[in-house]
C-alpha cells in the first residue's frame, strides 16, 4: 500500500517506518526540516516537508502521495518530555502539539476526504488517564479521564478530538502506552537519577508502558488490518507506581525513590501530580492481542527497563 506517516520522523515514526518499508509499501514520511528528509531517505521513506498546522501545506502533501492509509503522528514534544510519564507539569505540553492533535487532525481528515483516502490510523494516549471510576484496568468501553480543572485538561481535550474525529472518518486511533525506548527513556532517567520523581502517598496510581517497538508493530497490524475503533496499545502490565518507579530507578542504577505525603507533593507540584500517583488508572491490551493476534517484544515494563538500561 502507499502508506502516508504524517510525523514519520518521530521517536515513534523511525522504529514504524522501516517496519512498513520491510513489508513492501511505499511510504511518505513527513518532516518539518530538512534534517529530517535525511533521517526519512535513512529509514527508506519518501520525506516530505508538511506543515501540519497549516490546510495548503497539508492538503498538498497527501495530494501528491495519494495513500491509501494516512497514519497520524504528528506531535511537537520537545526531547525532555519525550516519553515522561507526564508526573509534575503536563502544563508545559507545548500548545503545538495540542493544535496538532485538534487543527493538525482537522487538516489530515479534510485531506483525505477531499481525494478519497479510505483509512486513517491515529495516535491516541492510555497511560495513566482512564477514567477515575472502579477498577485500576480500563478496557476500551471506558471514557478517558479528562481532568477537567487541572492544567492537563486542555491537552485531554484535544487527544478526544483526535479520537472522535478518527472514528467519525471509520479509522482507528491507537491509544499508546507511556513510550519507552530507543530516544524515549532519557526523561524518566533523568528524573530518577535526580530523585524528582517521587512516590507519593502510597504509590497506589496506575500507569500502562509499552515499548516503541510493540508500539510500531501494533500499528503495522493496524494499517494492514484496516483496523476501524479504539484499540489499547499498551504492555501486558498495568502497574501502580509503588512497583514501576523503585524499579526504574534500580535499572537505572539510582538511589531508591523519596516517598512523599501527598501535601508535600500537592506544594511542589501541584494537586494533577498527586492525582496521577494516587488515582491513575492503566489499560487492558485484551482487544487488540484478540482481534489482531498481536504478539509483544516486550510484554513487561521490567523487562524492558532492564533491557533499555543494560
Amino acid at each position: 500500500m502507499r502508506v502516508f506517516v504524517a510525523g514519520g520522523t518521530g521517536a515513534l515514526g523511525r522504529r514504524l517506518v522501516p517496519r512498513l518499508v520491510a513489508r513492501g509499501h511505499r511510504v511518505t514520511a513527513t518532516t518539518t526540516s530538512g534534517a529530517g528528509l535525511a533521517v526519512a531517505a535513512r529509514l527508506g521513506a519518501r520525506g516530505v516537508l508538511m506543515d501540519g498546522l497549516d490546510a495548503m501545506s497539508v492538503g498538498e502533501a497527501v495530494g501528491r502521495a495519494r495513500p491509501d492509509v494516512i497514519v497520524h503522528q504528528m506531535t511537537a514534544l520537545p526531547a525532555t518530555l519525550r516519553g515522561k510519564p507526564g508526573i509534575g507539569r503536563p502544563d508545559r505540553l507545548p500548545g503545538t502539539t495540542i493544535r496538532l492533535r485538534t487543527e493538525g487532525t482537522d487538516h489530515l481528515l479534510a485531506a483525505a476526504e477531499a481525494i478519497g483516502v479510505p483509512h486513517v490510523v491515529a495516535q491516541s494516549l492510555a497511560s495513566w488517564n482512564g477514567i477515575r471510576r472502579g477498577g485500576w484496568v480500563k478496557t476500551e468501553e471506558d471514557p478517558l479521564d479528562l481532568y477537567e480543572g487541572t492544567p492537563a485538561f486542555p491537552g485531554m481535550v484535544a487527544v478526544r478530538h483526535v479520537e472522535e474525529a478518527v472514528l467519525a472518518y471509520g479509522g482507528a486511533a491507537l491509544r499508546y502506552g507511556c513510550l519507552y525506548g530507543p530516544g524515549a527513556v532519557v526523561a524518566q532517567v533523568g528524573l530518577v537519577r535526580g530523585r524528582r520523581l517521587p512516590l507519593t502517598g502510597g504509590g497506589t496510581g496506575h500507569t500502562s508502558w509499552v515499548h516503541l517497538d510493540d508500539a510500531a508493530d501494533a500499528t503495522v497490524l493496524a494499517v494492514e488490518r484496516r483496523a476501524r475503533g479504539v484499540f489499547n496499545i499498551v504492555d501486558d502490565e498495568p502497574a501502580p507506581a509503588s512497583e514501576w518507579l523503585p524499579h526504574l530507578a534500580a535499572c537505572a542504577g539510582a538511589a531508591r525513590p523519596l516517598r512523599l505525603p501527598r501535601w508535600s507533593v500537592r506544594l511542589l507540584a501541584g494537586d494533577l501530580a498527586v492525582i496521577m500517583m494516587t488515582e491513575g488508572r492503566g489499560f487492558s491490551n485484551a482487544k487488540a492481542r484478540a482481534e489482531w493476534g498481536w504478539q509483544l517484544r516486550h510484554p513487561s515494563w521490567r523487562q524492558g527497563f532492564e533491557e533499555e538500561l543494560a
